[in-house]
């Protein structure tokens, strides 16, 4: 059986024969089969992809839980200390409190202007003594706080940057 077309450039009818048919059909099985691999092969590389973005994104919560600990834990160490340096500073205030009392006592008792100016400067001096003594714990304290609320959060950033430098 012949079929008879008109070719696209010229006025003259072209012939299809059965063999021109058949190579005409295994060419189109042909490019259905070659699609159909490629999309096979799109699809595993979509897949792949959404495995991938879904394990880097499990590890950023799990990542991010940590950080939040570490905030939570920095936090408490921060509570902590702010109590222990509260005591610190009213026990200082107490003594004090307790030093200016004792002088006072004293100044009611004095029987000359020279004992008074000399207790007074004794008290001044002495106060001025425990006042920095008591400034230096406060800032070694301070300073100790500091570091110790930090280290958790010091530690999440290197854990981070070990992390992430990897990727």
């Amino acid at each position: 059986m012949t079929i008879k077309a008109k070719a696209a450039d010229s006025t003259t009818p072209t012939i299809i024969t059965p063999a021109g048919f058949e190579k005409t059909i295994e060419g189109i099985k042909h490019g259905a089969e070659s699609a159909t691999a490629g999309m096979e092969h799109v699809q595993s590389n979509i897949k792949e992809g959404v495995v991938k973005v879904m394990k880097t994104t499990e590890q950023l919560v799990q990542f991010s839980q940590g950080n939040v600990e570490a905030m939570v834990k920095s936090s408490q160490i921060m509570a902590t200390g702010f109590q222990e340096l509260t005591k610190l500073m009213a026990s200082h205030a107490q003594s004090s409190l307790d030093h200016t009392m004792s002088t006072f006592k004293a100044m009611t008792g004095v029987k000359s202007i020279k004992e008074a100016m000399d207790l007074q400067t004794a008290y001044a001096k002495d106060a001025m003594e425990k006042a920095m003594a008591e400034s230096g714990k406060l800032t070694e304290h301070s300073m100790k706080l500091a570091e110790q609320a930090l280290a958790p959060i010091s530690a999440r950033v290197n854990a981070a940057v070990e992390t992430f430098s990897h990727h």
